[in-house]
Parts: structure tokens; C-alpha cells; sequence
């Protein structure tokens, strides 16, 4: 069973890690990883200061202020090919060689000399052997010869074309050519995906399946990557419940942390998972000392909206900067981003479905800054038609859950369900957001909106 509050526990001076009995979740632990924590934010910088009062910051405005504030944390290490899923390069990877290493096949076929064709009549040819991939012709195409060749095989001396097999008329050791063909056509010249020494994946490529595969058709089994994101969160509030308890009378289980543990997952971040804390000072002031001592970035949920006792603010300003907003946003108005130490702090709402809108708008790409990655991935939005009606007040950006789908007239977008910002089940039933802007003021069927699909998001 999980306990109300962890902690960090000190096994040693030089090393730390977070213990807490019958924990679920994976939990981090400070070894084997170079680069000093937390120097993504230099203590000397800055914070953007916003006023506390009625004003309103823009999404917009939100977002340039947090990617402008950050900068790539250090560190790195040489990992296995198959260990860099996921994670960001630190240096260029430059290619050993020409990829292809030699002219190839583009397809099964025959290779031949162009000028031993016609352009108006069918030139017959003598079939001298074959090419296959991995075993090379070991001769020459002659004058009025050809070799049979398959897709990948070297193409032999004295080739320059390859006829596709469909096209070609095959009679004994003869092959019958028809007029038409040009010159180097189905040849894949050497180099022509990469030259010896050009830059195949750029520093600061986060690497997936396609990434994976290029390095190894350079030959390179090991590669240099940015470390691992280092990443403390809790929730905080007394009315929270850790999975596994009784709940009491007036309690909910705390769900936040489970859906930040799989956003953070899904971006190989090392995870720091802190438990609940209650809605003490002391608890709090020395859950987020702990955190910005073993961590680059603390996310938290619940404690920054307006209702919060004045001591967690207070608190976060005694202990770092941090910049409270009320950002033109719904779900997720209320939201702290800062520093503590050299950790960067994300105050996120308690809501449910505010966490994910603020994690997925706002936090997911500040971690991909802080891991290196550049250039930022694109939003992926996409205009589709609106399969519902709604109202809505100008002057902020809404985060609807949708659904896509297609009806009679082509896709279109509908609402997942109710859509307040406690009904964690919109988001699993949704596949998409439906981003409406500031100055709309509502929404018909068969208007156009944007939306952002869930898939790609991480």
C-alpha cells in the first residue's frame, strides 16, 4: 500500500535516491549518469514576473515565455543502438560511408549498356550471367551482352541501365529489349541516400524506429545521447487518497500522478514519483527542497489555484521564483511555472482533465526543450469539420476532447462526452483535441475547427 507522504532518503552523501515501501511506480536512482543535475536553468536566470491579479496571459503568450526561459540540460553518454529509442542525440551521427556503398538494382531486371539499345526498334541481347544481392556478376557487360540482375545487386562493369523483367522478353540465353528505355534508369547510384561524411541524423534528433534503422545501415553500433531527463512530481491536497486504501468519507483517489507517470514514460524521462503531500507547509516546503536537489524539473498538481491557503505561495517565492498565471484557458486556467534551486518548476491544476490540457499544451514541449530536442516537433493540427454546437465566451482558448470519425459527408470531429475538467473519462474516450481560439464565440455543425489528435503527441 502506498503511504501519504515519501520522501528522500539519504543513504550516503554523495548519492541519493527516494524509498518508499510498495511503491508501484519505477523510481529513480542518481547513478551511472554524467552531467550535473539542473543546470538547465542557471540559478543567475531571470524569471518572467506576471501580476497577480485580474490579467489574463494568452496561450500564446504562456508558451513563448516558457520555451524562451529554457535551455537544454546537460550530460550525456555512449548507449547501444537498441538503448537510444526515444532518447536525444547529442552529437551529429555522420555517415563512414556511402549509403548505397555501390550502384544497385532498383529492381529485378536486366542490367545492360544504353548504347547497345534503340530508340525505335527491339535490340536482342546475350544473357552472360546473373547479379544477385550480396553476390556480384564478377565480369563485365560486353558489347550486345546483358546479365540477369535482382533488386540490390551490385550493377556490373561496363552496365549503366537496368531494364525492369516485366518490360524484357526472355528466350533461351537470349533477351529481347523494346525501344523506349533511357539511359541509367532503375540504377541507384552510390551515395545517393547518404555521401561518405555528410550528416545523416542531426544533433538533437530524437530517435525512433527510423533512426534506429539508420545508424545501423551505417554500420555504427553505438551512439552519444543527452541523458535522461530527471523528473520529481506529487500531488498535493488532503483530500487525496493513494491507490490501494480505503477511501474515507470525503476522499478521491489521487489519479494524476498515474497519468503524469505515463506522460513522462512515453518521453524517457527518469522519474521521481514523491507520493501525495498533505496540505501541510512544512510537508510541502520540504517535498519541493527534496525535489529541486535530485531533479532537473518538478512537476506538482493541485495547490495553485485561487482557493489555495497564501502559504504555498508564499513558500514557492521564499524557496525560488515563480510566475503565478491565470492563463485565458479552459480547462487548466490556473498554472505556476518557475524555478526552485536549479530545478524547474510546473505547477500544474488538480483537475484531471486541466493536468493533461496543461501537460500536452504547455510542459511536453518544455521537456522536450530540456532534453535537447531541436527543432521542436510541428503541432500537428489539422482543420476538419464539426459534427457538434456549442457556445463559447470570446477571450480564451478551449481544449475540447473529441472524436473523429467519418459520417455521410466526409470526417468530421463530435464531442467525447461531458466535458468538464473532472471528467477524466473525456480524455479516454477522446482521440483528438478541439482547439477553439480566443475570439471564437461558438461553434455549429459544419464549421470548421481545428483539432489536434492525441496520436503524435508524444
Amino acid at each position: 500500500m502506498e503511504g501519504k507522504r515519501g520522501g528522500l532518503t539519504s543513504h550516503r552523501p554523495a548519492r541519493r535516491r527516494y524509498a518508499r515501501p510498495g511503491a508501484p511506480i519505477p523510481l529513480w536512482e542518481n547513478e551511472g549518469h554524467p552531467g550535473p543535475i539542473g543546470p538547465s536553468f542557471p540559478e543567475s536566470t531571470q524569471m518572467p514576473q506576471f501580476s497577480s491579479g485580474d490579467d489574463f496571459l494568452s496561450a500564446a503568450a504562456a508558451r513563448s515565455l516558457i520555451l524562451d526561459s529554457l535551455s537544454p540540460a546537460g550530460g550525456w553518454e555512449r548507449v547501444a543502438i537498441r538503448a537510444a529509442l526515444g532518447r536525444v542525440l547529442a552529437h551529429d551521427v555522420r555517415a563512414p560511408c556511402d549509403v548505397p556503398a555501390h550502384d544497385n538494382s532498383a529492381m529485378d531486371g536486366y542490367a545492360v549498356r544504353a548504347a547497345d539499345l534503340s530508340s525505335d526498334a527491339e535490340a536482342t541481347l546475350a544473357v552472360t550471367g546473373t547479379a544477385l544481392a550480396g553476390h556480384p556478376f564478377p565480369g563485365a557487360v560486353g558489347t550486345g551482352e546483358a546479365v540477369r540482375i535482382m533488386t540490390g545487386a551490385p550493377i556490373p562493369q561496363g552496365a549503366d541501365t537496368v531494364v525492369m523483367q516485366e518490360a524484357a522478353r526472355r528466350e533461351q540465353e537470349d533477351v529481347f529489349i523494346p525501344p523506349g528505355q533511357k539511359k541509367g534508369q532503375n540504377v541507384r547510384r552510390a551515395g545517393e541516400d547518404l555521401a561518405a561524411g555528410s550528416i545523416a541524423l542531426a544533433a538533437g534528433r530524437r530517435c525512433g524506429p527510423a533512426e534506429l534503422g539508420l545508424i545501423a545501415s551505417l554500420g555504427i553500433a553505438e551512439v552519444t545521447m543527452r541523458r535522461r531527463l530527471r523528473v520529481a512530481f506529487f500531488s498535493t491536497g488532503d483530500e487525496l487518497a493513494s491507490i490501494g486504501q480505503p477511501l474515507a468519507a470525503g476522499k478521491i483517489y489521487d489519479s494524476n500522478r498515474y497519468t503524469l507517470f505515463g506522460a513522462l514514460s512515453r518521453l524517457g524521462c527518469e522519474l521521481l514519483d514523491m507520493g501525495v503531500v498533505p496540505d501541510d507547509p512544512a510537508a510541502l516546503e520540504a517535498a519541493f527542497v527534496d525535489a529541486s536537489r535530485a531533479a532537473d524539473v518538478i512537476i506538482t498538481s493541485g495547490g495553485v489555484s485561487v482557493g489555495d491557503a497564501d502559504f504555498i505561495r508564499d513558500m514557492m517565492a521564499r524557496l525560488g521564483e515563480v510566475s503565478f498565471w491565470k492563463l485565458a484557458i479552459k480547462p487548466g486556467r490556473p498554472m505556476a511555472f518557475g524555478r526552485i534551486g536549479g530545478a524547474v518548476l510546473f505547477g500544474l491544476p488538480g483537475n484531471p482533465v486541466a493536468v493533461m490540457v496543461s501537460f500536452y499544451q504547455f510542459v511536453q514541449d518544455a521537456l522536450l526543450t530540456l532534453m535537447g530536442v531541436a527543432p521542436l516537433p510541428p503541432a500537428g493540427r489539422f482543420a476538419v469539420r464539426a459534427g457538434f454546437a456549442m457556445r463559447k465566451p470570446a477571450g480564451r482558448v478551449e481544449y475540447l476532447r473529441g472524436r473523429l470519425q467519418h459520417d455521410g459527408a466526409g470526417p468530421c470531429v463530435t464531442l467525447a462526452g461531458a466535458q468538464g475538467s473532472g471528467v477524466l473519462r473525456s480524455m479516454s474516450e477522446a482521440d483528438c483535441f478541439i482547439i477553439l481560439p480566443e475570439d471564437c464565440t461558438g461553434v455549429q455543425a459544419g464549421d470548421i475547427v481545428s483539432v489536434q489528435p492525441f496520436n503524435g503527441l508524444a
